[in-house]
Formats: C-alpha cells, sequence, structure tokens
C-alpha cells in the first residue's frame, strides 16, 4: 500500500506490505527498498468488472507467493536499472 504526501500521487511518503504490513524504506520520496508493486483493472467476463485492485509486497512476500506457482517466473539479469 503506498501513500503519497499529495493527492496528485506526486511525492511519495511510505510504503507498506499488504500482506506482511513491513513498512519498507522510503527516504526523500524514493523507495530504497526491493517491492513488488500490481496494479491491476478488471474487465469483461470476470468476476470484478470494472474493479482496480493494487498492492505491494515485500520482497520476501514476493518470494513466497512465486514459490508457489506451478510454472515458475521468467527471470533474466538486467545491466541498466532505471
Amino acid at each position: 500500500m503506498r501513500i503519497f504526501f499529495d493527492e496528485n500521487k506526486k511525492e511519495l511518503k511510505a510504503v507498506t506490505c499488504n500482506k506482511c504490513k513491513k513498512e519498507l524504506k522510503v527516504e526523500n520520496g524514493i523507495l530504497k527498498e526491493g517491492c513488488f508493486g500490481a496494479d491491476v483493472l478488471f474487465g469483461y467476463f470476470s468476476n470484478k468488472d470494472g474493479s482496480r485492485h493494487s498492492f505491494d509486497l515485500c520482497e520476501g512476500c514476493y518470494d513466497e507467493m512465486i514459490e508457489g506457482f506451478a510454472i515458475p517466473v521468467n527471470e533474466e539479469e538486467v545491466t541498466e536499472l532505471l
């Protein structure tokens, strides 16, 4: 869950893992810790038509989640981080 200083969502104030409630490190509006952010808009043919879900997971909870996948996530090495 992300909390911003203003309603325009320009400056990040805090990030909390939606699963374990861990407070992630934020300094000067910059997230300084591994975080998985999800934002999905459900469309037609779902039971959640027109509903948007968003959440954040700390790295530990993300690792727990993908551990249970029947098909592993695609993973590749990236040399430039922006």
